[in-house]
């Protein structure tokens, strides 16, 4: 919002000039009504191994990111840039595996992978495309620049706050929309639907086309977002429990019936999906629904396997990927990263604990990092062991001067750490949601926005020009 000598950036003048308008009691009086917004609608999120309970409210912060638009445009570039090199390399290491076979990328890096299957290897997915949605983390460094931080290609979470936040903004703050010109969402939930409809079984027949979104259940962590996600696609809402196959043909319980479905969208992670074909133990799943997918019977977005490419440590491949499948240099950088199976860079590491940010390449949601600035000596270590333990199992970050942004809370304003995560769908057509779930971290001094971490969300506007 500021520049570095502490002027307005020209962006976000109008909205300063709104604000300057609300004295303290109506500031403090807006904020806990957005609040309440969002415990009558029930937008929860849930936190596991809290033991204070086990859902939450998301807490919102009402200063929104504001991106002008020479700069969303660069973004949106970037993201579909980084999103087609990513499906590209999904395809090839399922097929022809050329980029392993010219040396781009560690065959070990994938073949060891716990996300990567040989079991679907050489077998045909719908339009070719292995990522229907995906959501691609960004931060600003210190000199305001955009980097990559994370892919997420499995189930990215967190599209139905993207929404929420601007109804709620729209409720609460209309005077901020009245002298502001921005990029609306409204259509792109009807773009979500296209994309999905895009991805025909091989072997559908007949002009109708039944989808499904496929829930884990209510316990999970982003169970509202399933919720919100199905209604607005207008598809159903289903559990394994409510789905079942026959000759290689997935059909959906009614009280009319059974009923044939072409594609799920689901929110179950691989191991979980078919106990037949996976994990055996699983509850959750659908029995034999690998074999329907083998047989093109049914289609399942986001592919299975897709964990390989946003695998932490396959992160630092990624340009590679855009050069060797585009010949592009890629338009939004990566944050360097360090191999710690790597002796000499694993050695440097252990020096520099302090330093930088460690984390689990199969790890998620702030879980199992170490971010070394604020950590104890004891908690560096325990990172010390865990490294020289598992080498492979993690990556080291230098530790980014994140740009900050005020946020509102507890009456006062103050400087608070932000993320992006904006996402990306794809069918036939690719689009990118304007703006995105832009997280804080609303702990003061705090570098981690995961809401089960503490964090929260903002609304995200993206100017027209």
């Amino acid at each position: 919002m500021f520049k570095t000598d502490g002027s307005l950036m020209n962006h976000y003048v109008h909205f300063n000039n709104n604000l300057k308008g609300f004295s303290s009691e109506e500031l403090k009086e807006k904020h806990e009504l957005a609040q309440q917004s969002f415990l009558r609608q029930g937008i929860t999120f849930t936190v596991y191994q809290d033991d204070t309970g086990t859902e939450r409210t998301m807490p919102f912060d009402f200063i929104p990111i504001i991106i002008p638009p020479t700069e969303w445009a660069r973004i949106e570039k970037g993201m579909i840039q980084r999103t087609t090199a990513l499906n590209h390399f999904l395809e090839d290491i399922y097929h022809q595996q050329n980029i392993l076979n010219d040396g781009i990328i560690p065959k070990e890096l994938v073949y060891n992978n716990p996300h990567y299957y040989d079991l679907i290897h050489q077998l045909p997915f719908p339009i070719q495309n292995h990522i229907f949605l995906a959501g691609i983390d960004l931060i600003r460094d210190e000199n305001g620049h955009y980097c990559v931080l994370e892919d997420n290609l499995r189930n990215p979470s967190g599209l139905s706050y993207v929404y929420q936040n601007r109804f709620v903004m729209r409720q609460v703050y209309p005077e901020f929309f009245q002298s502001h010109s921005l990029h609306t969402l409204e259509n792109q939930l009807h773009y979500l639907r296209e994309a999905i409809l895009d991805y025909v079984p091989d072997n559908h027949t007949g002009t109708q086309t039944n989808a499904v979104l496929l829930t884990p259940g209510i316990y999970n962590s982003a169970y509202y977002d399933h919720v919100f996600l199905a209604q607005k696609m207008g598809i159903e809402l289903v559990e394994g429990s409510d789905l079942m196959v026959e000759n290689d043909l997935v059909y959906m319980k009614t009280i009319y019936g059974l009923e044939k479905v072409d594609i799920i969208y689901r929110r179950i992670d691989d191991d979980y999906l078919d106990p037949l074909a996976f994990n055996k133990d699983s509850l959750l799943g659908v029995e034999g629904l690998f074999n329907a997918f083998k047989a093109g019977n049914v289609s399942i977005l986001n592919a299975i396997g897709n964990g390989v490419a946003d695998d932490k440590a396959m992160y630092a491949y990624v340009p590679d990927m855009i050069r060797y499948y585009l010949n592009e240099d890629p338009i939004i950088p990566n944050v360097t990263t360090y191999f710690l199976n790597e002796k000499k860079q694993r050695d440097w590491v252990l020096e520099h604990l302090h330093q930088l940010v460690i984390k689990n390449v199969g790890a998620s949601g702030g879980y199992d990092m170490l971010i070394g600035p604020h950590a104890t000596a004891a908690q560096i270590q325990l990172f010390r062991e865990k490294i020289i333990a598992k080498p492979h199992q993690y990556i080291a970050q230098p530790t980014i001067k994140l740009s900050r942004a005020p946020a509102y809370q507890n009456s006062q304003f103050y400087p608070c750490h932000i993320d992006l995560r904006v996402f990306v769908m794809s069918g036939k057509n690719t689009h990118v949601i304007p703006g995105g779930l832009s997280r804080v971290a609303l702990k003061k001094g705090s570098l981690v926005v995961n809401s089960s971490q503490g964090g929260g969300g903002k609304d995200t506007w993206v100017l027209k020009s």
